[in-house]
């Protein structure tokens, strides 16, 4: 079978080809920023506080 006779459907575009984003394109709401910014210093606490009380 030759590679011309086999149609993978590459000639047509999704339906859902304009709905899709990608997240570095994607503009981040105040509460996302604040969710990751707490979620951050949560993991900086526990990086440097465990080792500290374990000493």
């Amino acid at each position: 079978m030759s590679d011309d006779a086999h149609d993978d459907g590459g000639g047509h575009e999704s339906e859902y080809a304009t709905e899709r984003t990608t997240a570095p394109q994607s503009d981040y709401t105040n509460r996302e920023v604040a969710i990751g910014f707490a979620v951050a210093l949560l993991g900086m606490a526990v990086v440097f506080a465990v080792p500290v009380l374990l000493a």
